[in-house]
């Protein structure tokens, strides 16, 4: 298919299948370091899917961030990733990582508004403001929750402090001539109707997007046309590519958690 190289990561990276198994593992020992303050499978619907874990800090949370994992809709998990909360929990933040039914067992709409679902869920059970961040496929997802046309309740809505897409996919039209659009099943009508950039962002609420700068030219694009079409800021991280530009979340000072948590 005409765009599967230009969305390919892992054969350009030397040790691109290295990654999945390293995230595993840290993301194991952070969920076991946490004890008392995990607190894993909150509901948010009925759906198999339909959960999310929760990372408390020490003390009162000052906020609530979510992280919506990626893997093009089609693989990964939240507890693949349990360990890019450890940034924010070591700021003072509880941490929502919320699970989605992947394709082909469901249509990007309906993965949009499962995590609308999830953000609702988690907003109440956490106090204060808001920061929605995602990687990739869930950098998508992320983006969504700060269009106009989401139906957020104007109680979470207003409480949406930040959204940082990191590395997202935000104009969906040439995914459709790749091989795995066989499962994604994304059509011109799903494309304008889920794609960011070719959507309105809801008046007030801020946006941050940013990628790797040595990710593959594709991804260099999606973020910056989601850039060009909000007129927000768009950080390209020197040294980083699709990989490895979400470790920023791992750690408290970093400069993707200053963009994150101000």
């Amino acid at each position: 298919m005409r765009f599967d190289d230009a969305f390919a990561n892992s054969k350009y990276l030397a040790d691109g299948k290295d990654f999945p198994s390293r995230w595993a593992r840290k993301a194991e020992s952070f969920r076991d370091s946490m004890g008392a303050r995990a607190e894993p499978g909150l509901r948010y619907g009925a759906g198999e899917r339909h959960w999310f874990d929760l990372f408390l800090p020490e003390g009162e949370p000052l906020g609530l961030v979510v992280f919506i994992h990626g893997g093009y809709w089609l693989a990964f998990g939240p507890r693949d990733f349990s360990h890019l909360a450890a940034g924010p929990v070591a700021a003072g933040w509880a941490v929502a990582l919320p699970a989605y039914t992947l394709a082909p067992s469901a249509s990007l709409p309906e993965m949009t508004a499962e995590i609308r679902s999830a953000l609702i869920a988690a907003a109440g059970r956490i106090a204060g403001p808001i920061v929605v961040t995602g990687h990739s496929a869930g950098g998508h997802l992320s983006a969504r929750m700060a269009t106009t046309d989401i139906g957020l309740p104007g109680a979470v809505a207003g409480r949406i402090a930040q959204v940082v897409p990191i590395s997202p996919l935000s104009d969906l039209r040439p995914l459709m001539e790749t091989a795995m659009n066989d499962d994604l099943k994304i059509d011109a009508a799903v494309a304008k109707a889920e794609s960011p950039a070719l959507l309105q962002r809801r008046p007030g609420t801020p946006v941050h997007v940013w990628v790797g700068g040595i990710e593959r030219p594709r991804f260099l694009d999606q973020a910056r046309r989601l850039g060009n079409a909000w007129s927000c800021p768009v950080t390209v991280e020197p040294d980083r590519h699709h990989f490895n530009v979400i470790e920023g979340l791992e750690v408290a000072d970093s400069p993707l958690m200053a963009a994150l948590l101000g």
